[in-house]
């Protein structure tokens, strides 16, 4: 038996442990939910851990999921052992590799967390939408339940495919399993080893290609001889399922836990039972256990390796007496009979003879929906009852009525286990704080140990919701916690629009983060809030810790202080004891990020005890006198989908919507953030009108269109609230028009980014035009009263401005607000920028990634519109293939338009209204016009034609219907590319490329983070020498690759380098040029991120970019191909001689500074490297210039 070494990890972390020890080759590629298995990898690599052979393994990442399989691939053909990570559309770009790999009998083990398929939308999250569509490669398939059996079986997986030659697939729920932390027995390199047969390994290397004993993969065959070679492998895989078996048991002899192909789990005598995989067994048995000692027969049969499907083996799993079966999928297959594993239970008691059985499957758990102990005992009540066949348990399908309801709630965990809830805001710290706390639990104490992290889809600043479980007994609790011990709630902003006390048990406790004094902190509570805390008995504590957060300098991280307070609270560890494990792993976690950075840490958790205060709290609801009564979010007058949707989301009830109130093609109206307004930010920005220069650079850099500027016709402002204060404009107009500055103070981040660039500054103090005041006091002064006002005020009053310079851009209305991007995030910027230029006629195609998270995540969206209804039009197709989603666009609306052209040259020639054809003439001398002239005549027309359609009959008709059917393009469309620089750079680079080489005209903008910023940080081609980044753990090693001049080469594409905080009139007249130049456009805009881990926060971003400008870091150009037409040189260079030391810069950034203290001994070389490739082009870009 081997040794016992019990961690907390998480189930990416189990099977990179059993990956790594195997592999000599890891070829990566980022996607959630399987990215932080290659980054296990590639940070072990860095360390130099060793495989279980001695070596440590060569971490490559590769340009998309279809590299990384080609890469494995070439690395099995050279006889060497390899393995990857992915998940969902990762997985299907490897397809087309699987097969090669599994055709040409190379054993490797390929792991996947799994993860719905993009349909009517992506989504991130897990079911196994995407290993069912590997079912026909060849490869088998192995399924754990856990993150102990993910340790297991990938052990199982890796031993079996070396004797059988048969690739296998290793897959575990995404998010549910792949996330979730637990308490397991790490499986040592010793005993794997032992496990080995090494000549498995030496026969694989002698079929590899080597020219000392030169052989050929063939490359094609033909009909006389291709079906016979898919037939030689017959009984290699019909021995599989015994060969597998045969490691199991091993496995078992060192450690101790049995597996079979199909593990049967209930009563010996059960009538009906369950057939599965995955992660849902676990709830399935732990409602099993409580079930059948309530006088049931039910029971489980757990599916472990579905490909190849051992007919004998599963018929011997289950009991003779059973007489009912339900199959449950976790995948949806439209349009079959069936999903796959009911198929093949079906097909399997057939070839059995056993047709006396009842079968019938059902789908469960979509997308991670929850499946709870409930909807398992409404399976088998629906077995017992109706029992029809094509059923969908924990939603409400009231269109074709399948769904199952769930009567009885059941609750069936354990009592020893303690379970906690902690309400966090993303970037917070809560999630990583409770990640250490569960792992002091587990590692420190002799309980088990579970957490389980959710989120809503903003990105930092949206909803995290922590579940911890702990207690001696086993944990199978595969689902959100329904009855809490303690409930922390870590921002005030959640009362009143969260019902965080419905879980929490009698006489539980309720943690608040609040800066509400202890004597007034239960009147801030809602009536519902104080009478549950009343009724329940619940001990209600608070404590200030946003305070404590700032005194130490640690801004609004408050998540040490919440982590001290709870062990604090719930005694789980002796308070010495767990106040020094919180700092060992705060030393653990920021130690990377500087000695004072932990330092401050620790001094968050000495303050905590003396400033947390269990509250007195009335004794009976009567005594009540004053409660909070939340605004009402969604207006009486809303529609459908803001009533039956966005509000239930709002809430966090989107699983009570049912089935019919979903649109069928995932289409849905934009607008809608402005809905949310969610006040997450404890202090927001405050105008000082008296020392206001009115130069709008507040609402330029503002990253969620927060603060705002207008100017404003004297007679609109007779109706204004006492308090909406207004200045005389500085502007050169003739209307004696005002000035104003509004903040949307329910909308804003606080990330500081207006405060910190305001440039209206008093000449005999320091207070300047904006400075932060509490949320509380602009509530109290009448500023949402004023954002009411200033809204319905006329938009886009310019007079006095020019397009081409920033301030006059943003007295436009931007068509980009309240989005769910990270507080300060670098990207938005310039996206709010192009929709204030060309929102009204834009087009977007956008890759997914960070842009299409916080652009089009059901079911608010940021893309709004003008007064008259105009705005931004946006689609995702996929990662890959954004350019040509957007180049697709480009055609169709060409088609369209030269369609129109034609109808309306038939028109003018037919017997139609004078008015008509006049219009329809003007619009041709114009066609090609896309100014406000256009959009007037292109409405003009659209009025005109609704009149006409009246009075023609005929053919006129019928020309007339067809203009009114393509009316919507008399004005060109502007279509936009937008995506981040792993789409650009890589995935993506190959059709971006072609798009732009095609020479029509498309617009792309790359928000370019060097990093993978959507998947966790990731480096990508644009990451620079020397950076440290999730697979680029001891930094990059090679230079960024050149995008714009790559493109330059071609001559007719129009190129532009941006920074938007180091010169904002370049980034306005780049977006003017690239969108006027009627061909390919690509703006490259320079975008600092959460990733990049800013010395002085995000709420420096917009000065970041004007210190990577002047330090040399980033340069800013535009390459004009119309200068070349007039002889001039298109290539306009706009940075200028370094003014700062970029040495300065790269030590302002954790991405650079921690290279020094994790690898001293390269960091210098780097360093230097990364200065000359930045100066080397530099100097380059200067030539290219002067030529």
């Amino acid at each position: 038996m081997a040794n016992t070494n019990k961690q907390t990890i998480d189930g990416n972390f189990a099977a990179a442990h059993v990956a790594y020890a195997f592999s000599e080759v890891a070829a990566i590629y980022p996607i959630t939910p399987s990215s932080t298995m290659g980054e296990y990898c590639d940070a072990w690599a860095s360390q130099g851990k060793k495989n279980m052979f001695g070596q440590v393994v060569d971490v490559i990442e590769m340009q998309s999921e279809a590299g990384a399989a080609g890469a494995v691939h070439g690395v099995l053909s050279g006889g060497a052992l390899a393995t990857t990570f992915t998940a969902s559309q990762g997985l299907l770009l490897m397809i087309p590799n699987m097969h090669k790999i599994a055709g040409e009998m190379l054993p490797t083990v390929f792991h996947v967390s799994s993860r719905s398929l993009a349909a009517q939308s992506l989504s991130i999250f897990g079911d196994h939408s995407d290993v069912m569509g590997c079912r026909n490669t060849g490869w088998a398939m192995m399924a754990a339940n856990s993150i102990q059996e993910v340790m297991d079986l990938a052990l199982v997986s890796h031993l079996a495919t070396l004797e059988l030659k048969i690739p296998f697939l290793n897959f575990f729920d995404g998010f549910r399993t792949s996330h979730e932390i637990q308490k397991v027995d790490l499986i040592d390199y010793e005993t794997m080893l032992s496990l080995v047969d090494m000549k498995y390994i030496e026969d694989f290397r002698k079929r590899s290609l080597n020219p000392e004993r030169p052989t050929c993969k063939t490359a094609a065959q033909n009909p006389d001889v291709y079906f016979q070679g898919r037939e030689t492998t017959n009984l290699i895989y019909a021995s599989a399922p015994e060969i597998v078996q045969k490691y199991m048991d091993k496995v078992a002899e060192k450690i101790g836990r049995k597996y079979k192909l199909f593990d049967y789990v209930g009563d010996p005598n059960a009538d009906k039972i369950i057939i599965a995989m995955g992660s849902g067994c676990e709830t399935i048995e732990e409602t099993i256990n409580y079930l059948n000692k309530k006088g049931y027969k039910v029971g489980l049969v757990k599916v472990r390796l579905y490909r190849p499907f051992s007919i004998e083996n599963f018929v011997n799993a289950i009991p003779k007496t059973v007489k009912k079966i339900a199959v449950l999928d976790r995948t949806k297959e439209p349009g079959s009979i069936g999903e796959p594993l009911y198929l093949d239970v079906v097909a399997a008691l057939n070839a059995k003879g056993k047709t006396d059985i009842k079968v019938i499957g059902g789908r469960y758990g979509l997308s991670s929906k929850e499946f709870t102990p409930s909807m398992v005992k409404a399976i088998y009540d629906h077995l017992d009852g109706e029992c029809f066949h094509g059923f969908t348990v924990g939603i409400e399908d009231d269109l074709s009525k399948k769904s199952l309801k769930v009567k009885d709630i059941i609750v069936t965990e354990p009592e020893d286990i303690v379970r906690c809830i902690f309400w966090g805001l993303g970037s917070d710290g809560t999630v990583g704080a409770n990640k250490n706390s569960i792992k002091i639990i587990g590692d420190y104490t002799d309980m088990n140990a579970q957490g389980y992290f959710s989120y809503d889809s903003k990105k930092s600043g949206g909803i995290t919701i922590s579940y911890l479980r702990f207690g001696k007994s086993k944990i199978q609790s595969q689902y959100l916690i329904t009855r809490a011990d303690f409930v922390a709630c870590h921002n005030p902003a959640y009362i009143g629009r969260y019902d965080m006390l419905k879980e929490l048990k009698e006489g539980g406790i309720f943690l608040l983060n609040s800066e509400w004094p202890n004597d007034e902190v239960f009147d801030h509570l809602t009536r519902d809030m104080q009478e549950t805390i009343i009724n329940k008995k619940i001990k209600f504590y608070n404590i200030n810790a946003l305070k404590i957060a700032e005194e130490v300098g640690l801004g609004k991280r408050i998540n040490t202080v919440m982590q001290a307070a709870f062990f604090i609270i719930s005694g789980v560890l002796p308070e010495k004891e767990a106040i020094d494990l919180i700092k060992k792993y705060i030393e653990k976690t920021y130690g990377k990020k500087g000695q004072n950075i932990v330092q401050m840490n620790w001094n968050a958790v000495d303050k905590t005890k003396e400033a947390l205060s269990e509250i007195k709290v009335p004794s009976s609801v009567s005594e009540i006198k004053k409660s909070f009564v939340p605004p009402k979010l969604i207006p009486d007058n809303a529609g459908k989908f803001e009533k039956n949707i966005i509000e239930k989301i709002m809430y966090l009830k989107g699983d009570e919507i049912p089935v019919s109130h979903m649109p069928f093609d995932g289409i849905i109206p934009t607008a809608t953030t402005k809905l949310e307004k969610r006040g997450i930010a404890p202090e927001v920005p405050h105008w000082n009108s008296e020392y206001c220069i009115q130069c709008n650079m507040c609402s330029l850099v503002c990253p969620h269109a927060a603060i705002r500027s207008k100017q404003i016709n004297p007679d609109d402002l007779k109706n204004a609230p006492s308090t909406f204060k207004t200045i005389k404009s500085n502007t050169k107009n003739d209307k004696n028009l005002q000035y104003k500055v509004q903040v949307y103070i329910e909308d804003c981040t606080g990330c500081g980014n207006c405060v910190n660039s305001c440039l209206g500054k008093a000449k005999d103090s320091d207070k300047k035009a904006l400075e932060f005041r509490k949320i509380a006091e602009e509530r109290a002064a009448g500023e949402n009263d004023n954002v009411a006002f200033f809204d319905n005020l006329p938009d886009n009053i310019t007079d006095g401005t020019q397009i081409t310079q920033y301030k006059g851009t943003q007295f436009r209305k931007p068509l980009f607000e309240f989005s769910g991007a990270c507080e300060g995030c670098g990207e938005t910027p310039y996206v709010k920028l192009v929709t204030q230029l060309f929102g009204e006629r834009m087009i977007i195609a956008n890759a997914t990634g960070c842009s299409s998270i916080y652009g089009g995540t059901f079911p608010t969206v940021p893309y709004c519109v003008t007064k008259d209804g105009r705005g931004p039009a946006w689609g995702n197709s996929l990662f890959e293939d954004n350019a040509e989603y957007g180049f697709g666009m480009r055609l169709a609306v060409d088609a369209n338009r030269k369609l129109l052209k034609s109808l309306i040259n038939q028109a003018i020639g037919m017997s139609i209204s004078g008015d008509l054809k006049n219009a329809l003439q003007k619009t041709l001398s114009i066609w090609d016009n896309v100014d406000d002239e256009a959009l007037k005549n292109s409405s003009m027309v659209k009025e005109l034609l609704a009149k006409e359609i009246n009075k023609v009959s005929g053919d006129t008709k019928k020309v007339v219907v067809r203009l009114i059917e393509l009316q919507d393009f008399i004005v060109d469309k502007s279509i936009w590319a937008f995506g981040g620089d792993g789409w650009a750079y890589d995935i993506g680079y190959g059709g971006l490329d072609h798009v732009l080489a095609m020479n029509r005209n498309v617009n792309v903008l790359v928000l370019d983070t060097e990093v993978y910023s959507n998947t966790g940080g990731q480096a990508s081609k644009s990451t620079p020498i020397g950076a440290i980044a999730r697979f680029a753990e001891a930094g990059k090693r090679v230079g960024k690759k050149d995008l714009g001049l790559i493109s330059m080469s071609y001559g007719y594409i129009y190129v532009a380098s941006i920074a938007l905080g180091a010169n904002p009139n370049q980034a306005v007249k780049a977006f003017l040029e690239a969108e006027a130049y009627k061909g390919p456009s690509l703006i490259i805009a320079y975008a600092p991120c959460i990733n990049h881990g800013l010395a002085t926060g995000m709420g420096k971003s917009i000065e970041e970019e004007k210190l990577a400008v002047q330090s040399g870091y980033w340069p800013l150009y535009r390459y004009n191909p119309d200068l070349a037409k007039e002889g001039k040189n298109p290539f306009i260079y706009e940075s200028k001689d370094p003014t700062t030391d970029m040495m300065d810069f790269l030590m302002n950034e954790t991405r650079y500074k921690a290279l020094k203290q994790l690898y001293p001994d390269v960091a210098e070389n780097l360093y230097k490297l990364a200065i000359e490739d930045k100066k080397k082009k530099h100097s380059y870009y200067k030539k290219l210039s002067e030529m």
